[in-house]
């Protein structure tokens, strides 16, 4: 009997109809000696969620593949029932609670099987998969769960086959902004990163995690007989008459593939600047720079803090009917209404500094670059700024006042930063107190020197609030509301400091981050931490997310 592995994919052409009988007459012989039914794979369509049940992988190795599903029945074809390794698989398969209707196939229907693998591994990552979630089921999630807890009872107690559905419902419920899949020696870890922190919700069995990937995996466009280098893809889910997007990213591992799924629910980025959560200050500051027209915004913090829905409220903010808004971004996470907004894509040549180049010649008003990475792009920003663009744009520094030499350390003459200019924006995000469960306490002696000590540098004294070592703050509690964290929701905490004149003159002079952030204290600049202490006594947030997020 041929042997089905070293069977070449163009042989079928070539061999003759007398010779292709002879194979298929052996596969029924085959059938019926095992008193199994004989599949033309011709006439048997092949689902490739039913296919992904089993790896590439291991399909040619048992010489079996799956071609149907219904709930726990799968249809199944080998080409030799005796075979040790398909009798390996069919065994595990039963164990898993699946019952099998096996049939047999030739050698020619199996590479067909397989050539159906090589299909769905040639997907392009430009391809977006569409979930549409079943309502009934979605419905019977947003009854059901209320918490994490609920989560994972529910899971606890439902198929493989809706396992998706659930943890992707379930996420949208609790507001998760990233599903965590880590498989370890006995088990798949999931969690949810819910308000920046992750919260452990179970654990998965490792053959529900493989069927999990497989739909994952084909739904974004990854190869799925690819396990050793990190993948990325996306999909959309259809959800109450809204597409939010999935960004999937598949990473190798000891025990398996790690797999994190970012939600970017288009609710979350709606934000005007009034719900940034700006001090008085500060947002009659941003009010002001935001209606100039030339001249350019940096925002600085780490990758999580926030950044992007800033640049996009700024967006949102300024954006009108005559005006051009055109953005450079990767990826493009949020789409808005009314701007041009485009995608890097280093393999074809378009990155940050070849696509600015090239919105410039847009005639565009209002340009946000999503990253300034190298020297380049940041010369074509500044440049920018000063011929009467207003320019929005991200940065990797630790604060405000790192900005500028980290603007010159990328190759940006001082000459040039000083004019171009207009404010640097740094910030980072904290968690707000639960407003059910939070509870009254007063500061501890330690806490009331903290405050007292953070606010020594501001230089307006009438700004800073009345305290004394038996100030009322707010600690948090624990609920079913907040999943029992103590917390609900984020909100952004910021620092931000106006290029002046004498500010100008001390770029000009590359000046060290100790002194520009001296001069930013001296013109009134509020700290990040100053602003953690202020919506730690307005009741916002607690000492301790504070010190977690700032110390």
């Amino acid at each position: 009997m041929v042997n089905p592995k070293t069977l070449p994919q163009e042989l079928e052409e070539k061999l003759g109809e007398i010779e292709k009988e002879r194979i298929e007459q052996q596969a029924k012989d085959i059938a019926n000696k095992n008193n199994l039914a004989y599949i033309n794979i011709a006439t048997n369509p092949i689902d490739p969620e039913a296919l992904s049940l089993i790896e590439e992988e291991e399909s040619k190795t048992a010489q079996a593949g799956v071609i149907s599903k219904e709930g726990k029945k799968l249809k199944t074809v080998v080409v030799d029932p005796k075979n040790p390794e398909t009798q390996k698989l069919t065994d595990r398969l039963a164990k898993e609670g699946f019952s099998l209707n096996l049939g047999v196939v030739s050698v020619l229907g199996m590479q067909k099987v397989w050539n159906k693998y090589k299909e769905l591994s040639k997907q392009t990552e430009e391809k977006i998969g569409t979930i549409s979630i079943d309502t009934g089921i979605i419905s019977e999630t947003q009854k059901e769960i209320k918490n994490i807890s609920d989560l994972k009872e529910k899971i606890g107690s439902i198929s493989t086959t809706n396992l998706l559905e659930i943890l992707l419902g379930g996420a949208i419920k609790v507001e998760a902004s990233d599903i965590h899949m880590e498989p370890e020696e006995k088990s798949i870890r999931l969690r949810y990163r819910i308000d920046g922190v992750l919260n452990d919700v179970t654990e998965i069995k490792s053959e529900s995690y493989n069927k999990i990937l497989a739909r994952i995996k084909i739904n974004s466009g990854l190869k799925l007989n690819i396990h050793n280098t990190p993948q990325d893809g996306r999909f959309t889910v259809s959800f109450k008459n809204k597409d939010i997007e999935i960004r999937t990213s598949v990473l190798p591992g000891a025990y398996g593939e790690n797999t994190v799924m970012r939600i970017l629910d288009p609710k979350t980025i709606r934000q005007n600047i009034e719900d940034l959560g700006m001090t008085p200050e500060n947002f009659t500051l941003i009010k002001k720079l935001l209606q100039k027209t030339t001249g350019s915004i940096l925002t600085t913090g780490p990758t999580g803090s926030g950044k992007t829905t800033t640049l996009y409220a700024f967006i949102r903010h300024v954006n009108e009917p005559g005006l051009k808004i055109i953005t450079i971004e990767d990826p493009v996470e949020y789409h808005i209404e009314g701007i041009s907004q485009t995608q890097v894509s280093p393999a074809k040549g378009y990155t940050f500094a070849s696509g600015l180049r090239s919105i410039v010649r847009q005639d565009p008003d209002v340009i946000l670059v999503g990253e300034i990475r190298d020297g380049e792009t940041a010369e074509i920003a500044m440049q920018a700024a000063l011929t009467g663009h207003l320019v929005f744009s991200t940065l990797h520094t630790n604060d405000a006042a790192g900005a500028i030499p980290r603007l010159i350390d990328l190759g940006i003459k001082p000459v040039m930063i000083a004019p171009a200019l207009n404010a640097v924006l740094a910030q980072r995000l904290v968690r707000k107190l639960c407003p059910e469960c939070k509870k009254k306490d007063t500061v501890s002696k330690e806490e009331y020197e903290n405050i007292k000590e953070a606010f020594a540098d501001l230089s307006d004294k009438n700004k800073i609030p009345k305290t004394k070592e038996d100030t009322e703050i707010f600690r948090p509690g624990k609920c079913i509301a907040c999943n029992f964290t103590g917390y609900k929701g984020r909100i952004g905490v910021f620092e931000i400091f106006l290029i002046d004149d004498e500010i100008e003159r001390l770029i000009l002079k590359s000046p060290a981050i100790s002194d520009v952030k001296e001069a930013a204290l001296k013109k009134g600049m509020i700290t990040m931490l100053q602003d953690g202490y202020f919506k730690v006594l307005e009741g916002i947030t607690s000492i301790e997310e504070v010190r977690r997020v700032l110390s």
